[in-house]
């Protein structure tokens, strides 16, 4: 059963690899978003219309930092990568000049 992001997350890759027929079992989280087992059909040049997208409705970034493999596993992983992004972490007050947390800096885009 998907949660709302990653309903959100399976519409998002659906358009923007543009998947004309969606899965016809029920999306596991977990099931692989790549490669033959995926229920998309998608394939490495479709990851990269994935992380635009995810930067630009999510405005979080995929680099080198976290390997965008382990991240585009499956929606659960993806989900939970932009929740890491977004939500503060408790106490934690931003640097100096740093952007708001889930903003991305004038030069990052």
């Amino acid at each position: 059963m998907l949660d709302a992001l990653e309903k959100e997350l399976c519409t998002m890759i659906m358009e923007s690899c543009r998947v004309a027929d969606a899965p016809g079992v029920e999306l596991a989280a977990d099931a692989p978003l790549f490669g033959p087992e995926s229920a998309f059909g998608l394939d490495s040049l479709d990851a990269v219309e994935v992380v635009v997208a995810v930067q630009r409705n999510y405005h979080v970034r995929i680099d080198a930092q976290e390997p965008s493999r382990e991240v585009l596993q499956s929606l659960k992983t993806l989900a939970q990568f932009i929740r890491s992004r977004q939500e503060p972490a408790a106490g934690a007050a931003p640097a100096a000049g740093a952007a708001p947390p889930g903003v991305l800096a004038p030069d990052v885009v």
